[in-house]
């Protein structure tokens, strides 16, 4: 059983940044891909950034390209979400997961396929 600690979420007024990160244990993270995902309140939980076990991101959501970058340290068991120019919009919990099969870009991770997430962590962007 794969388990997922998010971190790093706050309280950024628009056109701040934040860093969060996502420690990974249970599986041989390496081998994996890894996916951000968000759900804001009253909506789906959808995929933001994914990144594939070569560690090439395979997969930014068109509203955040340009101003979110994923990247992953193996050594560390860690992926990590860089966002800055952050928006109101992007207000929502924060959760990352591993694909479900090994050596995949990721970029096809779909929310419903997991039955089991971190805490995740909140973000909140003020205007």
């Amino acid at each position: 059983q794969v388990q997922l600690v998010e971190s790093g979420g706050g309280l950024p007024q628009a056109g701040g940044s934040l860093r969060l990160s996502c420690v990974v244990s249970g599986r041989s993270f390496s081998l994996y891909a890894c996916g951000w995902f968000r759900q804001a309140p009253g909506k789906e939980r959808e995929l933001v950034a994914a990144i594939a076990w070569t560690g090439v991101p395979s997969f930014y959501l068109d509203s955040v390209k340009g101003r979110f970058t994923i990247s992953r340290d193996n050594d560390k068991n860690t992926v990590y979400l860089q966002m800055n120019s952050l928006k109101p919009e992007d207000t929502a919990v924060y959760y990352c997961n591993l694909d479900l099969f090994r050596w995949t870009s990721g970029a096809t991770m779909v929310p419903g396929d997991f039955g089991s997430w971190g805490q995740g962590t909140q973000v909140t962007v003020s205007a």
